[in-house]
């Protein structure tokens, strides 16, 4: 059997780290980007002023729905459930949101739907009486860029894909550790940057946060 060459162990091994890294990165590449950024803009969010937008608008219930309506506040006082269908479908003709699915907190007197979005608010309001109030609050691009940093108000498919991202950018990490150590003795200064990496963020911690 022939034996295997010296060394060609440890270059199969580097090439799969080259690859896992290369990969890693090319995933993490839009997405650091994006989390570097809004990490600047998070981190100066006192210097970066934004005038948010506050949109009102105002409707009353049609006549054929104020029965139903009423039924349901009655009956479902204190409770958190979505509209009837045929009110919802009113309700996103009249205003620019769609409420269908969205649990409303009822009591005698009204129903209630908080619609926190990401770089914003809005919210809906449906009394007994037939009155209807919408309110929406925009704070601008770089609100919307910093709730999505946080993962606030962004829903269940951009938090797996942060839980995805993290995981890329710790492979990215181990793997170009992995790639400096096995060229750390043909560079002299891999290991006092590394170290110097690694001690800023603890020696900054320790003495200037409190």
């Amino acid at each position: 059997m022939p034996q295997r060459l010296p060394g060609a162990g440890r270059a199969m091994f580097l090439k799969q780290l080259h690859q896992w890294h290369w990969i890693s990165s090319a995933i993490c590449l839009m997405a650091m980007l994006l989390f570097s950024f809004t990490g600047l803009t998070l981190n100066n969010a006192a210097v970066i002023k934004a005038t948010p937008e506050v949109t009102r608008l105002k409707a009353t219930l049609p006549a054929p729905l104020l029965p139903q309506f009423k039924q349901w506040a009655e009956e479902h006082a204190d409770a958190k459930v979505p509209l009837p269908s045929s009110i919802a479908d009113w309700t996103n003709s009249a205003f620019p949101v769609d409420v269908r699915g969205q649990r409303a907190e009822w009591t005698e007197e009204d129903a209630y739907i908080a619609l926190p979005r990401p770089g914003g608010d809005a919210w809906l309001r449906i009394a007994v009486d037939g009155s209807a109030e919408f309110e929406r609050t925009d704070r601008g691009w770089i609100s919307w860029l910093n709730d999505m940093h946080k993962g606030r108000n962004t829903g269940a498919v951009w938090s797996w894909f942060i839980d995805i991202f993290s995981v890329a950018c710790i492979v990215f990490c181990i793997t170009g550790f992995l790639i400096m150590k096995y060229h750390a003795a043909n560079r002299p200064s891999t290991w006092p940057v590394i170290g110097f990496g690694i001690v800023l963020p603890a020696v900054l911690a320790l003495l200037f946060v409190h």
